[in-house]
Formats: structure tokens, sequence, C-alpha cells
């Protein structure tokens, strides 16, 4: 199926591409943050389980306890860093973008891998010389290894974006902002929180400034498979319904026709 957008951009609706991780309670699913992995469990009361399977029930009837920001792909509002609650289903209200994508190698500094303000810039080049209007900023790091989709980040030291990256991107207009990491910040970093304050330009998070970008979000432990070239695609960017500063995501990608995009 072909939709046209605006008159202007044809998206190919036909192939979506799936950049989410899904959420399960096998061992197969990432670990961030020191906690264990999503439990998935039918409900019990007394003799009655709520699994069709053990014979005395006529549905499945599952509890799931997870932590959106450990254990898959999750979209954050600046609530995640602020003393004031926001929340995600109140800052995500169009789920539409033009989006491009980019791939970067993170840069060796001391012991630590940093996504560096010349990578981004220089991925980005053509794109702003050309003005085009990219609403969302999809980064997959290299290597682009399938493990992403079940590695366990705690105290591991993954890669992170720069304070200096960030505030780039900020600058750029991107309002919607995606990474195959646990977190755009330093696993370990005292609580600085630089590249996340940079994003959504947040001076103070005991006193929100009036500029801060109330309306962008951050959305982390993505996985764009090799065989996805870089460039521009429609993204829609799904949440559930969650009164709480993240929720589960489900990004998905579809390729634009348009030649000059």
């Amino acid at each position: 199926m072909i939709a046209t957008i605006n008159n202007e951009f044809k998206i190919d609706l036909s192939n979506p591409i799936d950049i989410s991780i899904p959420l399960s309670n096998t061992d197969e699913n990432p670990i961030a943050w020191y906690i264990d992995k999503p439990v998935i469990e039918p409900v019990v009361f007394g003799d009655w389980i709520g699994k069709v399977s053990e014979g005395k029930s006529s549905t499945n009837f599952n509890n799931i306890f997870f932590n959106p920001h450990g254990h898959g792909t999750h979209t954050e509002c600046l609530g995640h860093i602020t003393r004031e609650f926001y929340s995600i289903n109140q800052a995500l209200k169009q789920f539409f973008f033009l989006a491009e994508l980019i791939s970067v190698v993170p840069e060796l500094q001391g012991e630590d891998l940093v996504i560096t303000l010349e990578s981004i810039s220089t991925a980005l080049d053509v794109t702003l010389k050309l003005g085009l209007p990219k609403e969302a900023l999809i980064i997959r790091t290299l290597p682009n290894f399938k493990i992403k989709k079940s590695l366990k980040y705690s105290n591991t030291n993954p890669p992170y974006l720069s304070e200096e990256a960030a505030r780039f991107i900020r600058k750029s207009g991107i309002q919607h902002l995606l990474i195959d990491l646990p977190s755009v910040d330093k696993e370990k970093d005292d609580g600085k929180l630089l590249a996340h304050k940079a994003f959504w330009n947040v001076t103070d998070v005991n006193n929100l400034n009036d500029d801060a970008r109330l309306e962008c979000t951050i959305t982390e432990m993505i996985f764009v498979s090799n065989e996805v070239k870089d460039g521009s695609y429609l993204l829609n960017l799904q949440i559930a319904s969650f009164e709480n500063d993240a929720s589960p995501s489900k990004p998905i990608l579809y390729s634009i026709l348009n030649d000059e995009v």
C-alpha cells in the first residue's frame, strides 16, 4: 500500500520496519540498570490458575512485572529527570514524524566509548545543508550485532552521547531522539545526566525553566538491523498509555519513495 503525505511524500505502508525490541520473560530479554528479567506469570486464586493449559481456566490471564527503562525499547519525556511529575502520555500527542537514520562509530575517550558532536554533525551534514525538515533522529551505533537485542548492560559502561552532541541535536530542531543504547548518558555519571538535560534543555531539575522542551522525547534500547539503510523514513512512534515518565514503545519506520528526500 502506498500513501501520500501532505501531497508531497509517498510512503510504502506495506513494509513496516519494526525497530523495537520485544519484552519477554526469557533470558533473551535485554536488561539494564541492575534489575532482573521481566516477570510474566498467570494470576493464581487459591487452586485456580489463569492459564488454559493448566486445565482450570478458559482464558490466559497473566500479570506482567517490568521496568520500562531497564527491560527494552521505551520512550521517555523530561519527567524522567525532573522533580515535578510529567507524563509521557501527556507529552507525546503526535505519532508520525519525518526521521533520519544515521550510523555512527563511538569514539574511545579514556575508558569510555562516546558518540561525539563531530560524528553526529558529519552524519547529518548533508541533510542539514539541504534544509530538510527532520523531526526525529535515529542513531544506530557501530558495530551493530544482533546480540544488542539480548545484552545485559548492567556494569558494562555502554557507549553514550556527549553533552555537546545532545545540544547540537537539540539546536538542529530534532524533537524526538532514538538510540540503540540503554541510555543517552554514561551508566555511572554521579547523576549528572548531561545529555538528557542538554536535549530537553533542562537547566534545573527542581525548578523547570520556561524553555524546557516538554513535547520532546528520547527513545532508548531500539535495534535497527544492518539491512536498513541510513536515510530518511517516516517514523510512527507508538507508546502504551501509561501516566508515567516513560512507557514501553514500538517505533516503526516506513520507507519514503521520493528520491529527493
